[in-house]
């Protein structure tokens, strides 16, 4: 599949494509089909399974004591923190709650205190992601910080993002290592920077964490095993929330300037699903669904699988292409985008 702006750009030119007209008539056949009905019973079953596997993962850690051992225990606690994170997302989307006010209570305990990743700064960041998605001047997952998105910002590259660009295909999931490491110190960044309410008690909670966090490895295991401990599971869970998030929209189609197509086309075009099991749904927390969850955001995530065949069929009738693939393909075809989006700069002599 091409992963060229003009791409995007012809297809939301075709006939049929008026503003809104066509995501009005999908929208109403995913209603007509209750897919946007709140599961509160799923919803009670997911956050206490959750919960009880964070609150499992630090019995585990405490039963363990300082040994060796405790990097399983870090582990399966990267596991349990990436499904906390999981929660929140859906949190912020109010798929659990209708209200604003207990999403966000949620969302805090569950982000900025649970997993140590703050909920306001987030939640701004995966909204302004979810207006335009891979534009490269409008959605902030596609700037150019540490990777670079296109051509054009490769050309455009300097320092660190020019000097990784050259081999960012090869060592993206080395680089994912350090993405939870990335999630904290952004976290804090934000409470000076970023748009939010309740900041102070967003500084809090993330406070809190690290102290918790922190006090306890080193109460119970020797520096030696805390440092191990620390490295060992952030570097799972940065490694699962990328492998989760990359296969969503990396090596899709970018948007650049005034490119806008209507919402349906620019929601499908730039995501990609990913097929499997329903093990896979529970593992990638319905992000799998990528293309459902973006033309409906607050969708529960149970009902993402009942309408992606509806999402497919109707994309097919309006002429709008709909990618899915196998997981593994999915990070194949990410890490392939990133490699060829470097060319610009492995051509060019070195200084």
């Amino acid at each position: 599949m091409t992963t060229s702006t003009e791409t995007v750009s012809a297809a939301a030119a075709e006939p049929g494509s008026a503003k809104g007209s066509d995501f009005a008539r999908l929208s109403r056949r995913i209603a007509a089909e209750g897919l946007m009905r709140r599961r509160p019973g799923y919803y009670a079953v997911r956050l206490s399974l959750v919960a009880t596997a964070f609150l499992g993962a630090w019995v585990a850690f405490a039963l363990v004591g300082d040994s060796w051992w405790q990097l399983a225990v870090a582990a399966f606690m990267a596991l349990a923190f990436g499904q906390a994170a999981l929660v929140m997302h859906d949190l912020a989307h109010r798929q659990i709650f209708s209200r604003r006010r207990p999403s966000e209570i949620w969302g805090r305990l569950f982000g900025n205190l649970g997993v140590g990743m703050s909920y306001g700064w987030w939640m701004n960041k995966h909204t302004r992601h979810h207006a335009n998605p891979n534009h490269e001047e409008l959605d902030p997952d596609v700037a150019p910080d540490i990777l670079v998105w296109s051509q054009e910002q490769a050309r455009a590259a300097r320092g660190i993002p020019r000097f990784i660009g050259r081999v960012q295909g090869w060592i993206f999931f080395p680089l994912l290592t350090l993405e939870g490491f990335n999630l904290h110190v952004a976290s804090f960044r934000a409470l000076r920077s970023t748009p939010m309410k309740r900041r102070g008690l967003e500084g809090v909670l993330l406070t809190a964490h690290v102290l918790i966090y922190l006090g306890v490895l080193f109460t119970v295991l020797s520096p030696g095993k805390a440092v191990a401990f620390v490295l060992v599971h952030q570097a799972l869970f940065g490694v699962y929330l990328g492998c989760c998030f990359a296969p969503n929209h990396k090596g899709m189609p970018t948007l650049k300037g005034d490119d806008r197509p209507d919402f349906l086309r620019r929601q499908v075009l730039t995501s990609r699903n990913v097929t499997g099991s329903v093990f896979k749904d529970i593992a990638l927390g319905g992000l799998n669904y990528q293309i459902e969850h973006h033309l409906f955001p607050s969708m529960p995530t149970p009902h993402l699988r009942r309408a992606a065949p509806i999402v497919k069929q109707y994309c097919a009738e309006v002429g709008v292409p709909y990618h899915e693939t196998g997981l593994f393909a999915s990070w194949g075809e990410a890490v392939r985008h990133l490699h060829t989006v470097g060319v610009p700069i492995r051509q060019e002599p070195r200084s």
